[in-house]
């Protein structure tokens, strides 16, 4: 929590800064990093008998985190997120909930971002503080660092015992309820950029791109330029009537004045999925010319323009956004499972991390889940090397061997990775 008593801050005349006297708030306000304590206690009032559950709440909000070091779309002071707490009456209902919502940003990654995760359960030191498991999903950037894009926490009963969040069962006693909380953030948007962008900018995936297509008229400022925009207004109807991965295709007409070129890289930058170039000799003679942003470049180093006809493209257009979606995660997720590799001792792991080594990708190793003071020299160890342990996959297999920190038979595999 952060306590703001002013709401504007001056010089201190030494290079730093200090509250402004005359800024100071009639009330001070506490900005919190997440919201388990105040809808904990608005649960508290809610809930008074098992027929008020589940109780199931979500919010969109702001949050501050106090990040000594910021960095865009990852790591800001203040941020926009999703966060879903529920509450329910036993374990088996609310382990359920906690991992319908792991399960839930999973396939949104995936299916809609079109970056691929690998969901499991955080080691015991990266839980959220008092829950009983956290879940996550992991990314993996191009430079081979681990992004966690979204948590899923079953907080058993703890928060509920403080928070008062209590109701009657059927024989008229009174119970605990197992509270669970989830949620993502703008830190989805970082992933995305740095899951999919290339040396030419963004490539948004077509299933979020605020615009699948992009129809650039290549206009003279001449009166043949009419006939031209009509052609290509009548082009964007005519797609926009169309449907791709389950909604009607969002297209823009670019009527802005200017060289098509420079349009066309404006829009290449934003990664726009299918650009369109049309000219007044394609309006005439019924024709386009596409260029798809994951296919940006032929074998001889230009662009990768494709001509057709517009009734042929009318009837690839949806084929085509789909195809690039699915191109994007195939290419992601290949650069991901070419870059995790499994690592069986830690002289080893130490080898795989080298400073040497640009970007290493991921290692894949055994553990005995250790508690207490082991767990914390495994920690340590790993801190050195600049790494953490992100997760053991859900659809982990069973292992034998040793854990590569204690020599101890191995109850699992995890994942360690340098971080954002």
């Amino acid at each position: 929590m952060a306590v703001v008593t002013h709401h504007r801050l001056v010089s201190d005349g030494k290079g730093g800064l200090v509250p402004d006297p005359e800024a100071k708030l009639e009330e001070p306000l506490i900005v919190r990093p997440t919201s388990e304590t105040v809808i904990g206690q608005a649960m508290g009032r809610w809930i008074q008998s098992w027929r008020d559950l589940p109780l199931m709440t979500n919010q969109w909000a702001n949050v501050v985190r106090w990040e000594m070091r910021t960095r865009m779309f990852l790591r800001t002071s203040e941020f926009l997120w999703q966060e879903g707490h529920t509450a329910h009456a036993d374990r088996v209902d609310a382990m359920e909930e906690t991992l319908r919502a792991l399960e839930m940003y999973r396939e949104f990654a995936e299916d809609v971002l079109a970056m691929p995760v690998i969901a499991g359960e955080k080691p015991e030191n990266e839980r959220f503080p008092g829950a009983d498991a956290t879940y996550s999903i992991e990314a993996m950037m191009q430079d081979g660092k681990a992004l966690q894009a979204g948590t899923s926490h079953y907080l058993g009963t703890g928060f509920a015992k403080a928070a008062g969040i209590s109701y009657q069962d059927r024989e008229g006693q009174q119970q605990l309820c197992h509270t669970t909380s989830w949620g993502t953030s703008t830190r989805m948007v970082g992933g995305l950029i740095m899951t999919h962008g290339d040396d030419d900018g963004l490539r948004v995936p077509p299933a979020v791109a605020p615009h699948q297509i992009v129809i650039l008229p290549m206009l003279r400022d001449k009166p043949e330029d009419a006939a031209l925009l009509a052609y290509c207004e009548d082009l964007r109807k005519a797609l926009g009537a169309r449907q791709a991965l389950g909604e009607k295709i969002r297209v823009m007409l670019d009527k802005r004045p200017g060289k098509a070129a420079l349009k066309r890289w404006g829009w290449v930058k934003k990664g726009v999925p299918l650009i369109l170039e049309i000219g007044g000799r394609d309006a005439e003679n019924g024709q386009i010319t596409v260029v798809r942003r994951d296919q940006l470049w032929n074998e001889a180093g230009k662009v990768n323009f494709k001509a057709m006809a517009r009734e042929a493209f009318l009837g690839i257009a949806a084929g085509e956004l789909e195809d690039l979606q699915a191109s994007l995660f195939a290419e992601a997720k290949a650069k991901r499972d070419a870059n995790i590799s499994r690592v069986s001792t830690f002289e080893e792991l130490e080898a795989f991390f080298a400073p040497s080594k640009k970007y290493p990708g991921w290692a894949e190793v055994q553990w005995s889940r250790p508690t207490g003071v082991q767990l914390e020299e495994v920690v340590q160890r790993l801190k050195a090397l600049k790494l953490t342990m992100r997760n053991t996959p859900m659809d982990a297999e069973p292992v034998s061997g040793a854990c590569i920190f204690t020599g101890e038979p191995a109850a699992e595999r995890i994942y360690v990775a340098r971080s954002y």
